[in-house]
């Protein structure tokens, strides 16, 4: 499977990045033309990944090109000029797409095409001096000649990395501060006229969810800015995506009433009102900006908002009429959307269902019609093989409700005893303040193909469900997440769809965190798997990156004035109460959650006597992303429950060392 990440749009072409796990986990730039041609732009010695925030996102951006425009001969004749972070130095590169010669012949067929309709990519050129700089979310000032985008500067190992809004020549490669002195920015945006730039920033210990500020400030003609506005946010008041209409009105996304809803400032910026209020009371327009260059909202037209909404964990397309405030659902069989780009024309935007894996679709608005343009799996198991999400609501501490999402042991070719009900598997999302998704994974039914039965747990601080919803885990870690997945996995059990002495729980991250916790502190749950959890509070503050540094402060609660909190709530510390097998899975590389974190639970677990199995994976941050180590990993996972409940596998699959088990 790839991973469909960024989206940009220019005229009728449609340019994305890959993320190919069979490539080394090389992130590639690809051009769709009209006629359905497509191209890969990034040379195989380069990936597309920016390090901002370690999580990045938003690494290109695509200017229309016109002669001479750059400064720069060799762009002179380029049909568009692409400027990508290339992961392996964090340089921003200049690449020219240049117009074939007439003979080209078409990446699809191999037959030549004439009028230089297949545009053959340039060799990149750095553009950015080499020092350890990080460059994110980019958008290009044709006037001006310059990218405006979000630095992170690492060049000091004395002092924290500073972040701030640059303006890059792009025709020399010098760079100026524009906006400096917050802990954090994003989403730097340009109005139609080139006169103003709209602009995100937060401090600590917020994150961009909990509350940040929406800025504007004259854009001067030498690329340096004048008076700045306060528009919107708060410390309490989270913004998402400021975008500019086509005659240049600011929206942006809010919960200031308490659910991500899209309002816009009045044009002299006097004033702020909703876009469509009654109609999105109940809905959420926004998302946690982990990663830079989400969207979830575009202009047809100036009265025309095509955007995608969730509403009770489940994702819809919908078409605004500003003028009235009226939101019209677009009849979808898509349950989660991703990021979403709208022209005049078309929208782009990747989405899924509980049948199709996240897919790049495009949509027009002329005839209505919708095209799959690239899935991320080309597999196609036969139905009988798959097992559709079912979104479920349960009741969970407090006298409150939970949500998730449920999954039926499923395989045409096999059944167990009408007697016997199915091990189960909790997974706790990371985050965490994230979302399971509906759409088909094949990671999901990978398990649900061989017996188990799945719950995928949006429990307490999820997005998705209002900010009420997202803020149940302030302050609250480690406590109502794995209350919902043990009070989750309690209701299948009474409902008879889960056997209460096979309850396995497993996360990554956050969720990694999650799991260990629930298995060190409750005892419902037979076994474990961790993939580069968190298992010290203490060591996380002290080892993880800016970007989440303070996020404990509302997780858990400012240290030190917390720190029997912060000893409590780390499982390293209730190794007395763990007695379940467990299997911990950890990159090398790892910068968020480092591979020290996994070792202090494997040891302790070692020296207690307990089943473990370790695996390390080397090249691999924090989150797998090589076709080997993905594939191994599973395999690993799937040979240690077959160990430790004592069934045989079908699979052919390559043994793992676990300690302490007895034959």
């Amino acid at each position: 499977s790839i991973g469909i990440g960024d989206i940009a749009l220019r005229g009728d072409d449609i340019y994305w990045t890959e993320m190919r796990p069979s490539d080394n986990a090389r992130n590639v730039i690809v051009r769709r033309t009209p006629d359905g041609a497509t191209r890969d732009l990034t040379p195989p010695a380069y990936s597309v990944r920016t390090r901002v925030h370690e999580y990045g996102g938003g690494a290109f951006c695509v200017s229309s090109q016109q002669p001479g425009v750059s400064g720069k001969p060799e762009d002179g004749d380029a049909d568009v000029v692409v400027y990508f972070s290339n992961f392996t130095d964090q340089r921003i590169y200049r690449q020219a797409i240049l117009p074939s010669p007439t003979t080209s012949p078409s990446p699809s067929t191999g037959e030549g095409r004439g009028g230089g309709e297949y545009a053959i990519p340039s060799q990149p050129q750095p553009l950015t001096p080499e020092i350890d700089m990080r460059y994110a979310d980019g958008v290009i000032d044709p006037r001006r000649s310059v990218m405006v985008c979000v630095r992170e500067d690492h060049s000091s190992s004395w002092r924290e990395a500073v972040n701030s809004i640059v303006a890059i020549d792009i025709a020399r490669g010098g760079s100026r501060v524009l906006v400096s002195g917050a802990s954090f920015y994003s989403n730097p945006r340009i109005s139609p006229d080139g006169s103003t730039l709209a602009w995100l920033s937060w401090n600590h210990p917020n994150m961009p969810w909990d509350g940040c500020e929406l800025w504007i400030a004259d854009l001067l003609d030498d690329a340096s800015l004048g008076d700045r506005r306060l528009i919107a946010g708060a410390a309490d008041e989270s913004i998402f995506q400021p975008s500019w209409s086509p005659s240049g009105i600011l929206h942006f996304v809010s919960d200031r009433n308490g659910w991500w809803n899209i309002y816009r400032a009045a044009p002299d910026f006097g004033g702020i009102e909703p876009v469509c209020e009654t109609d999105a009371a109940d809905k959420e327009f926004g998302r946690p900006a982990w990663v830079f260059g989400l969207s979830t909202y575009g202009f047809a037209s100036d009265d025309r908002i095509i955007c995608a909404y969730t509403h009770s964990g489940e994702w819809h397309i919908g078409d605004i009429d500003t003028t009235t405030g009226t939101l019209t659902a677009v009849p979808t069989p898509f349950t989660d959307i991703g990021t979403l780009h709208v022209t005049a024309k078309h929208v782009a935007f990747t989405a899924g269902s509980p049948t199709m894996p996240m897919s790049l679709m495009r949509h027009d608005l002329t005839d209505g019609s919708t095209t799959r343009l690239r899935s991320s799996s080309d597999a196609a198991p036969d139905d009988g093989y798959i097992s559709q999400a079912r979104a479920i609501e349960f009741p969970t501490e407090g006298g409150l409700t939970a949500h998730a999402f449920y999954y039926p042991p499923t395989n045409k070719d096999y059944a167990a005893p009408e007697s016997e009900a199915p091990p189960l598997i909790v997974i706790s999302h990371g985050g965490p303040t994230s979302a399971a998704s509906s759409s088909l994974d094949l990671r999901k039914q990978f398990w649900t193909s061989r017996g188990f039965a799945v719950l995928d747990v949006n429990y307490g601080g999820s997005s998705g469900f209002g900010t009420q919803y997202r803020r149940r885990l302030n302050d609250s870690w480690g406590v109502v997440d794995v209350d919902d997945c043990i009070n989750g996995a309690k209701h299948l059990v009474e409902q008879g769809l889960a056997d209460a002495d096979r309850l396995i729980i497993r996360g990554s991250s956050a969720g990694g965190f999650t799991t260990l916790l629930a298995l060190t502190t409750r005892d419902a749950f037979s076994a474990g798997a961790s993939y580069y959890g968190i298992s010290s509070l203490h060591a996380l503050l002290q080892d993880t990156h800016k970007f989440e540094s303070r996020y404990l402060d509302t997780l858990v609660g400012r240290y030190p004035d917390h720190a029997e909190r912060y000893h409590d709530r780390s499982p390293i510390n209730h190794i007395d109460g763990l007695d379940a097998p467990m299997i911990v899975l950890q990159g090398l590389d790892d910068e968020i959650v480092p591979p020290n974190q996994a070792e202090l639970m494997v040891s302790a677990l070692r020296d207690k006597g307990l089943p473990v199995a370790y695996l390390t994976f080397e090249g691999e941050q924090h989150g797998f992303r090589q076709a080997a180590n993905i594939r191994r990993a599973l395999e690993a996972e799937l040979y240690f429950y077959s160990r430790v409940f004592r069934f045989d596998l079908a699979d052919d699959i390559e043994p793992v060392r676990i300690d302490n088990l007895a034959d």
